[in-house]
């Protein structure tokens, strides 16, 4: 076995950005015990005109619902992973969706203008990213005035931030909560910009 195979099983189990190689782990419907498009969808309080930005979809297990509630806006899927770009974009163009941009990202900075999301939501990837408050300060310039961050955390994942560590993370950057759905162990908290 050689020295990338033995980093990519321990990302698969361990803390750390999720290989593409085993996307096809994200894409099984049992996940649904946890989070369910349909859950999230309910969640964001979407409107048909919005424009959404989904940071790390990974192979848009929650792409496909979303991008069909959004009939007069777009769905932009944003990850530090072409691979998974990839296989989201070939899913989605199976299902003949077409409002859907795709945007690889260096992870540090978000090429967006300001205020240009009505949403922007993460499901189980804060904990991954490296400079949060970066992050966080990125998403609050390209949100629209009362805009959703909507961030979802699921048991099992070893990068997984509780509740209180998610709240004052990301309250100290001009966030305050909006609504929480779920419980400690299945979240989704939606933070609305001030």
């Amino acid at each position: 076995m050689d020295k990338y195979d033995t980093t990519s099983r321990k990302s698969f189990a361990g803390k750390g950005i999720f290989p593409a190689k085993y996307a096809f782990t994200l894409l099984i419907p049992i996940r649904n015990i946890f989070l369910s498009p349909k859950q999230l969808i309910q969640r964001l309080n979407l409107m048909e005109h919005f424009n959404v930005l989904e940071i790390g979809p990974g192979p848009g297990y929650f792409s496909p619902p979303l991008a069909k509630i959004l009939q007069k806006g777009t769905l932009y899927l944003l990850d530090i992973q072409q691979d998974m770009l990839d296989i989201a974009k070939k899913r989605l163009e199976k299902q003949k969706i077409r409002n859907v941009e795709y945007i690889l990202c260096d992870g540090k900075t978000l090429d967006f203008e300001n205020e240009y999301f009505e949403r922007v939501l993460m499901v189980t990837v804060l904990g991954e990213v490296e400079n949060k408050i970066e992050y966080l300060r990125e998403i609050h310039r390209i949100l629209k005035n009362n805009g959703i961050l909507s961030v979802s955390e699921l048991a099992g994942d070893p990068d997984k931030l509780s509740v209180e560590e998610l709240k004052n993370l990301v309250c100290s950057q001009g966030y305050e909560v909006d609504q929480f759905f779920g419980n400690r162990r299945n979240y989704t908290q939606n933070f609305r910009k001030i």
